[in-house]
């Protein structure tokens, strides 16, 4: 291996990683505030409305579990080209999408092209920014969330563009292709980038998460905290549509809340970081801050939307974040902590898109989301003694053997650089 001249990947990749985390949930996103014009166009029921955003997530999860394997075969460079191409095909296809079948592929495809990226991006920012890891975590969750507000603000906007009186559904859900490709193109460019590499160690399957309770407890607490997420994506402008909101209207409160994330997920983890590894006290304070908005929302309290996609969007952002941070500061090793990692959005996603099937079946039987956002609230009341447990000083005594002992060492120098040979390209 050899050194380079910079001790992280410098402001090149940076924008390379907020390139290609806008793209992982913009697609997500853009289909709630249309999902009227779907819903007349395609005759398409409140169950399968539900599988646009539960079909993704779980192919999110699963294809998260393989981000060890892909990454040993053809590099993240390879990895992550491979996960944005299934993304533009994706979204492209919805530009000839002729019913809810169609629709509901696309969405498992570019939820799988998701889950590739999402599985090798946290390690790759660890290698590229060892000394500087809350922020650029921070950095890349934010430019998710980012993506996030930007498919729920601007799929009604080009909607309306192109359809006019009758929003072109197919437009505004098609228009993210074009970001992906530019994102791929502009990932593929990065010449100058490479990173060294050890040779790929057989330790790293995710398989050998499943005998870890440590494991198993990210997973569930990331899990149930994207439950909140998606719930939201899915019916939150759905919500408001009831009480007479157009689908600009309730795609503006989505990319509010999603504005409130992305200043959040940006923030927490530097904050947090500044005062310690301890991050519990951090993220007791935006499971609180979810907890009060649910509450807002379960007893219809005389509180502006504004405010309440605020508080929703500031704890969902800043937990997603420091849960990131939370599973790649187990591990030393970049590779290591990002197959623990790994297995925790691949699981945990699975987990989290349950959340809309439970909350779209209990606002079909009862006829309002009242129960829904309760249900919601007490999720976030099981998460608090949950999130208790992750005491920086049993790191290493909650992963001790889960992966080989062999690998680079903490403390070592980082091994990504934006110049000079490589080993192995990314």
């Amino acid at each position: 291996m050899r050194a380079g001249r910079s001790r992280d990947g410098g402001i090149a990749f940076a924008i390379v990683i907020v390139l290609v985390a806008l793209n992982l949930r913009a697609f997500l996103t853009s289909s709630s505030p249309l999902l009227e014009p779907i819903r007349l166009a395609t005759g398409i029921g409140f169950h399968a409305v539900a599988l646009l955003t539960v079909l993704p997530m779980f192919a999110m999860g699963a294809t998260s579990l393989f981000g060890a394997a892909v990454d040993q075969r053809i590099g993240a460079r390879g990895g992550v080209a491979l996960g944005l191409a299934a993304i533009a095909l994706a979204c492209a296809s919805r530009y000839v999408a002729g019913g809810a079948a169609a629709l509901l592929w696309s969405a498992a495809l570019a939820g799988a092209g998701v889950g590739l990226v999402q599985a090798l991006m946290p390690g790759v920012v660890k290698q590229a920014y060892p000394a500087r890891i809350g922020v650029m975590t921070g950095l890349y969750s934010a430019a998710i969330m980012g993506g996030g507000g930007l498919g729920a603000m601007a799929s009604p906007w080009v909607a309306h563009a192109f359809g006019g009186a009758q929003p072109d559904w197919h437009a505004g859900l098609s228009i993210w292709s074009l970001l992906a490709v530019f994102a791929l193109l502009y990932w593929l460019n990065m010449r100058r980038l490479e990173f060294t590499t050890d040779a790929p160690r057989q330790g790293l399957s995710w398989l050998r998460c499943f005998a870890s309770r440590r494991a198993w407890l990210l997973a569930a607490c990331f899990g149930l905290i994207n439950g909140g997420y998606t719930s939201l994506v899915a019916w939150l402008p759905h919500f408001y549509a009831q009480q007479g909101w157009t689908a600009q209207q309730g795609g503006s409160v989505l990319a509010l809340m999603t504005a409130a994330q992305v200043v959040s997920a940006l923030a927490m983890p530097a904050i947090a970081r500044s005062r310690g590894r301890d991050l519990r006290p951090w993220l007791v304070l935006t499971l609180a801050a979810q907890l009060a908005g649910f509450c807002a929302l379960t007893f219809d309290a005389p509180v502006p939307a504004v405010a309440i996609a605020i508080v929703l969007g500031f704890g969902l952002g800043g937990a997603f974040s420091l849960c990131m941070v939370l599973a790649l500061d187990h591990l030393p090793d970049p590779a290591q902590a990002g197959a623990l990692a790994g297995f925790m959005q691949g699981v945990g996603f699975m987990i989290a898109a349950l959340a809309p099937f439970v909350t779209g079946w209990v606002r079909e039987h009862t006829g309002g989301f009242t129960l829904a956002w309760a249900y919601l609230a007490a999720v976030v009341v099981a998460l608090l003694p949950l999130v208790l447990r992750f005491d920086p000083r049993r790191y290493a005594a909650a992963t001790a053997g889960l992966f080989d002992a062999r690998g680079p060492q903490a403390g070592a120098p980082p091994i990504a650089t934006l110049e000079g040979a490589a080993t192995r390209k990314v």
